[in-house]
C-alpha cells in the first residue's frame, strides 16, 4: 500500500498499452536492425556479379555498415542526450527508409558504400534512441525482459533477412538483389506509422528543467492522478555531463559495460560470419555443415530468448556470469580439440551459441540501467560504437588468423576473450534486478 506521503512511483505501475504499443515498435526497429546488418550476406554474390565488385571492394561494403554503426553510435547518443528521445527516434527509421529505397538505383560499388554507411548511421541512432525511450517508461519489474526482447528481435530480424532473401532470389532470380537491399523500407515505413503520436522522455525533459512538458506527459500516459512525485527522478542529476560523470565516479562502469560488450560481440560475429569455413577447418562437411549453421542460429536465438525469461528470476550479474563461463567452455573444447569428431564440434559449437545470449540481452539491458537519464544514452552510444569497431576488427582477423596461427588456436583466442568477459564481470557486474531505474543508476549503496 502506498500512502498519500509515499506515492506511487511509475517504476511500479501496471503494464498498460502505451507500453505495448512502445515495446512493440522498439521491437520492429531491432528486427529492422538484425535484418540490415544481415541481408547483405544473402545479396553479396549477386550484387557483385551485376556491379563487378572485386575481392577489395565486397569487403568495403560489407564493413560500412559497421563503420555506419561506430559512428552512429556516437552521434545518436549526443543526439538523444541534447535533442531528447523523440526526435532521434524518428531519425533512425526515416534514414533507413530513403536509403534503402535509394538502394534500388545503386550502380557502383562506391554509391554501395555510402549508402551502406549512411544505413549504419542510422542503426546507431536506433540503438541509442529506442533502448533508452523504452527503459525510461517501462516498470522496474518488466525492464529487464522487455529490454533483453530487443536482442531476441535482432536475431528474428537476421533470420527474416536470410529466409526473405532467398525467397526473393529463387523466386525472381540473381537481378531480384535490388528488392531485397530496398526491401527494409517495408520495416522501416512500418515503424513510422507506430512511433506517430510518440511522446518525449519525462525523466530527460525533467533533466533539462522543463518540469511543466514533463508533468503533462506523465499526466497524458498515466493519467490525472500522476504527477512528476511520482516519477522518483533526482534533481541532482540535472547537469551531469558524460566528463562529469567519470569523475563523479560512472568510469568503472563505463569500463565494464565497453569491456563486457565487446567480449560478447566480438567472437560471435567473428564466428559466425565465417562458419562454413570454420566447419570446414573442423572437417565437419556436406549435410552436417549445412544443418549445423542453421541450428547454430537457432541455438543463438534460443539462447536469447531464455535469457529473456531468466533475467529476472537469476538477476543480471548471474546470468552473465553463467553465459561467459559456459560458452568460453565451449569456445576452449573447440580449441582444444580442433579434430574432434563431427557430433562433437556441433555440440560444443551449440554449447557456446545457447549460453552467450546471456551476455547478448544484457547489452540492452545493462547500459540503459547502470547511468542516470542525462548520459544513459551517451553510455549506449559509445558501448554500440565500440562493440562495432570490435565486431569489425574481429571479423577481419578471423580468416587471417585461421592462415597465421590454424583453427585450434583461433578458437583459444575466442575463448580467451570470452573468459576475459567473464574476469571483468565477476569483478564490477551489479545486480540491478530488484532495483527502480533511479537505483539502478545510483553510485550509492
Amino acid at each position: 500500500m502506498h500512502s498519500p506521503q509515499t506515492p506511487i512511483l511509475i517504476d511500479d505501475v501496471a503494464i498498460n498499452r502505451f507500453h505495448q504499443k512502445l515495446t512493440l515498435s522498439a521491437c520492429i526497429g531491432w528486427t529492422m536492425v538484425g535484418y540490415i546488418v544481415s541481408v547483405i550476406g544473402v545479396a553479396t554474390i549477386p550484387i557483385s556479379t551485376a556491379l563487378g565488385l572485386s575481392g577489395n571492394e565486397q569487403g568495403m561494403v560489407a564493413a560500412m555498415e559497421l563503420l555506419g554503426v561506430f559512428f552512429g553510435g556516437f552521434v545518436g547518443g549526443w543526439l538523444t542526450g541534447r535533442f531528447g528521445r523523440r526526435k532521434p527516434y524518428f531519425m533512425g527509421p526515416s534514414i533507413i527508409l530513403l536509403v534503402s529505397l535509394s538502394m534500388y538505383w545503386v550502380d557502383s560499388s562506391h554509391a554501395m558504400a555510402v549508402l551502406r554507411v549512411m544505413s549504419g548511421l542510422a542503426v546507431g541512432i536506433e540503438y541509442t534512441s529506442a533502448g533508452s525511450l523504452l527503459t525510461e517508461f517501462l516498470p522496474q519489474k518488466s525492464r529487464g525482459s522487455r529490454l533483453s526482447l530487443l536482442t531476441v528481435m535482432w536475431f528474428v530480424g537476421a533470420a527474416l533477412a536470410y529466409i526473405a532473401g532467398n525467397v526473393v532470389l529463387e523466386t525472381w532470380g540473381q537481378g531480384a538483389w535490388r528488392h531485397i537491399m530496398a526491401s527494409p523500407a517495408i520495416l522501416a515505413a512500418t515503424m513510422l506509422l507506430l512511433r506517430l503520436g510518440a511522446p518525449e522522455s519525462p525523466r530527460w525533459l525533467l533533466s533539462k528543467g522543463r518540469r511543466d512538458e514533463a508533468e503533462r506527459v506523465i499526466r497524458k500516459i498515466y493519467g490525472p492522478a500522476f504527477s512528476l512525485r511520482n516519477i522518483g527522478e533526482e534533481a541532482s542529476m540535472r547537469k551531469m555531463t558524460f566528463l562529469n560523470a567519470i569523475r563523479a565516479g560512472y568510469g568503472k562502469r563505463i569500463f565494464f559495460v565497453i569491456v563486457f560488450w565487446a567480449c560478447a560481440v566480438v567472437p560471435m560475429f567473428a564466428l559466425y560470419a565465417f562458419v562454413p569455413r570454420l566447419f570446414a577447418a573442423l572437417h565437419l562437411t556436406g549435410a552436417m555443415a549445412s544443418y549445423g549453421s542453421m541450428a547454430i542460429t537457432l541455438l543463438l536465438a534460443l539462447g536469447c530468448m531464455i535469457a529473456t525469461w531468466l533475467i529476472n528470476f537469476i538477476g543480471r550479474r548471474t546470468l552473465i556470469i553463467n553465459s561467459f563461463l559456459w560458452s568460453g567452455l565451449g569456445l576452449l573444447g573447440l580449441g582444444l580439440f580442433p579434430n574432434a569428431p563431427g557430433w562433437l564440434v556441433l555440440a560444443l559449437f551449440g554449447l557456446y551459441a545457447l549460453f552467450i545470449g546471456g551476455a547478448q540481452v544484457l547489452e540492452i539491458v545493462y547500459p540503459n540501467e547502470l547511468f542516470p537519464t542525462e548520459i544513459r544514452t551517451a553510455a549506449v552510444g559509445v558501448g554500440a560504437s565500440l562493440a562495432a569497431l570490435s565486431s569489425s576488427a574481429g571479423t577481419w582477423l578471423v580468416p587471417v588468423s585461421l592462415e597465421m596461427i590454424g583453427i585450434g588456436n583461433t578458437m583459444l583466442v575466442a575463448a580467451a576473450i570470452t573468459f576475459l568477459g567473464l574476469i571483468v564481470s565477476l569483478l564490477l557486474a551489479p545486480e540491478t534486478a530488484s532495483l527502480s531505474l533511479e537505483e539502478a543508476a545510483s553510485l550509492k549503496g
